[in-house]
């Protein structure tokens, strides 16, 4: 198993197994942003201070390679001598300690317990989270904490899955977490093979990397900007979903019935790094865009697109994910499974992958969840009875907005592909008039005109089916701006009225109430999921982007200053906390959309066509307080590079962009106007003659420089 890891990974990463963290002459100077380990063995950074309890001498021996760390403990009546070894940052895959030795305290060999998390706050004498936590029968080997019966003579040991004695001396093997604390004890079942007391010798501590190894040179996309800030959450976001890149394997994934032989050996995206180990499709929706602009690393979406649609239902649902055998009963993700699938053929050109899956796309659209559109009103119905959840498993039913936008955006998305890949336009007239018999259907029925915001849809607890709740969601209208149900003024209102009713300092909430389930506090929950598209449609709405990049400060910026810091968060609870305490996942690429939003929307590249045959560059550049911008976002043919600067003063701004595309694409490029009169306009050196010139058509090959002189 570690074999095979380690060839994968070895050439996915170029063989390259360490690049230089510095800036120079032959490094670019966002390679000091990238937090990949330099190669697969990752040491730890340090030992917690005052986390050392016990017998404990030369703490930091195991860190500083002067001479071993010795847990002493003469009689189990001692105190457990423990230390708290830290990473550094969130990291994942197998932990290994070298053992200069140990001596018995009894007949038996001494014991190590191992606990593992992601945080301080939630590091205790068990772990925040290990596999045997969801596991049942065979699965379930451990109490929380892995098991070591240390041998007496030197030795290296692995943290692989599995028990060292007949259900004994047990070890749950991969995990995802920044801090260990190891100590010298034993538990009753593992006797007689371990003991609580004896002396044992530690040389060093390791950890054999799991996730994909993104070091400088594995970058195919890059991004940098005049704030530090976004620049380092960029490349953060793309460090959380290389945690959660890796290769499925049944004793490392989910046990909860989620091992697949379909799967097996195959590189995905997990849906987190330490929990769950599942790849789940409505988490591919921002952590494959974040993979894409990144790595170009498509093979782990598209493994899980097709494992996904290789077991559709015959009335044409797609299940989320391989756990409990492909029978979890979520509404939306089907929806979300068409809206990955053209995300993936747009960025990266695979047509083959759109003629192979075709069918199971339109048997989704057209079979699955035409069946549940309400002859009266028109819009999709979600039965009470279904016993069907959706993304954060919510107690709602009826014409929910959420999931009537989510089909409108699938529907118009699929449409837009199938003319662009030349299919036969009824397909394309029957989606959008599809949509648009949504769109008319929701704005009549769910709009809340006393707020200017859609209701989420469906009753408050206890009401009968058919009454709306006084309630709104982030996702559902969020979902709808960017589906084009609502025009500018009409979005205007929705984002004016979200910032007012959901803000808090860690994001906005994904309610304005807490009336649908009063326990869980929708109102102060925020997950960087759902708020990717709010931000999203912030940025596509006219004169909302500043509130976007004030938003998404207040979001990444969270996250990036609380324990573990750098990698991003699953969800956030009231007050900034994690919402699901120890449970939480600190590495989900779920929550990575900082990427796409930077590079969509800051540097402006997104593809209209196939492997970006034909694409946009409309950068930003006119809020967020930034003055300059560059990267490169991948495709199938090479890079398109992007910079773009701009001077103000009070009279005037002179702004330039330069972008280089591949040869024998085409696209468009917005031309700010920073709501001054053009003066000036020029590609390459030429004017361009007109006013109110908001676009020009380019031709990919070499550089074209924009330059544009407002006053």
């Amino acid at each position: 198993m570690t074999s095979l890891r380690n060839a994968v990974f070895f050439a996915m990463a170029g063989g390259a197994l360490a690049m230089p963290r510095g800036t120079d002459a032959s490094n670019p100077s966002w390679y000091k942003y990238v937090r990949s380990p330099a190669s697969s063995t990752v040491v730890p950074a340090r030992i917690v201070a005052g986390q050392t309890k016990g017998n404990v001498a030369n703490a930091d021996g195991l860190i500083t390679g002067k001479g071993p760390t010795v847990l002493n403990r003469p009689s189990k009546s001692d105190p457990a001598p423990s230390i708290v070894v830290d990473f550094g940052q969130n990291v994942v895959g197998l932990l290994g300690i070298s053992f200069a030795g140990s001596k018995n305290g009894t007949d038996a060999l001494p014991g190590l317990k191992l606990a593992f998390s992601e945080s301080m706050q939630f590091l205790g004498d068990s772990s925040d989270f290990t596999r045997s936590y969801n596991a049942g029968g065979d699965q379930k080997i451990t109490d929380g904490t892995d098991h070591i019966a240390v041998a007496n003579a030197p030795y290296q040991w692995r943290d692989h899955f599995g028990c060292a004695h007949d259900g004994k001396v047990c070890s749950d093997g991969l995990h995802g977490f920044r801090y260990v604390r190891i100590t010298l004890d034993a538990i009753d079942k593992d006797a007689p093979y371990t003991s609580a007391a004896g002396s044992v010798s530690i040389a060093s501590v390791d950890l054999e990397w799991s996730g994909y190894l993104g070091t400088p040179d594995t970058f195919t996309g890059w991004f940098e900007c005049s704030d530090k800030d976004l620049t380092q959450w960029w490349y953060d976001g793309v460090y959380t979903v290389d945690m959660g890149t890796d290769l499925f394997l049944a004793n490392e994934t989910e046990p909860r019935g989620a091992s697949s032989p379909t799967l097996e050996g195959k590189q995905v995206l997990f849906d987190g790094a330490k929990r769950d180990r599942d790849p789940y499709v409505g988490d591919l929706a921002v952590a494959s865009l974040t993979s894409y602009l990144s790595h170009a690393f498509s093979e782990s979406t598209r493994n899980v697109l097709e494992d996904l649609a290789l077991h559709q239902r015959s009335d044409g649902w797609i299940p989320p994910a391989s756990i409990n055998s492909y029978t979890l009963p979520l509404f939306d993700y089907p929806l979300w499974w068409v809206v990955c699938s053209v995300d993936y053929v747009l960025y990266t050109g695979d047509k083959d992958y759109a003629a192979k899956h075709w069918g199971v796309l339109t048997k989704a659209l057209d079979g699955y969840y035409t069946q549940y559109i309400s002859k009266d009103t028109g819009l999709l119905v979600k039965a009470g009875s279904m016993g069907y959840g959706d993304y954060a498993f919510l107690p709602r039913s009826g014409p929910i907005t959420y999931y009537n936008a989510l089909y409108i955006h699938a529907l118009r998305y699929a449409a837009d592909l199938s003319k662009s890949l030349n299919m036969d336009a009824s397909i394309s007239e029957k989606w959008q008039a599809r949509a648009q018999s949504l769109s008319d259907a929701l704005q009549k029925h769910n709009l809340d005109s006393s707020v200017g915001a859609f209701y989420d849809g469906g009753p408050c607890p206890g009401q009968p089916e058919g009454t709306y709740c006084n309630v709104h969601a982030q996702d559902g209208n969020s979902i709808a701006i960017l589906a084009g149900v609502t025009n500018a003024a009409a979005s205007q209102k929705i984002l004016d009225y979200w910032n007012k009713a959901a803000k808090q300092p860690y994001g906005n909430a994904f309610y304005d109430s807490t009336v649908l389930s009063p326990g869980d506090h929708f109102s102060e929950r925020v997950y960087a999921f759902i708020s990717y598209f709010e931000l999203a449609a912030r940025m596509s709405t006219k004169d909302r982007a500043e509130s976007g990049f004030e938003e998404l400060r207040r979001l990444y910026g969270w996250m990036a200053s609380h324990d573990p810091q750098i990698t991003m968060w699953e969800g956030i609870g009231p007050g900034g906390s994690l919402y699901e305490g120890g449970f939480t996942s600190l590495a989900h690429g779920w929550s990575t959309g900082v990427v796409p939003i930077l590079s969509n929307f800051v540097l402006g590249v997104k593809p209209l066509a196939p492997g970006f045959s034909e694409w946009q560059v409309c950068p930003i550049v006119d809020a967020g307080g930034l003055t300059w911008a560059k990267g490169r976002v991948p495709t199938p043919n090479g890079g398109i590079d992007v910079s773009w600067n701009k001077n103000s003063s009070r009279s005037a701004i002179a702004f330039t962009m330069t972008i280089t595309a591949p040869k024998g694409t085409k696209g468009k490029v917005c031309v700010p106007t920073f709501g001054k009169k053009q003066s000036d306009v020029r590609v390459n050196g030429k004017k361009i003659e007109g006013s109110g010139i908001v676009a020009v058509i380019l031709d990919g090959g070499s550089p074209h420089v924009i330059s544009v002189a407002s006053s």
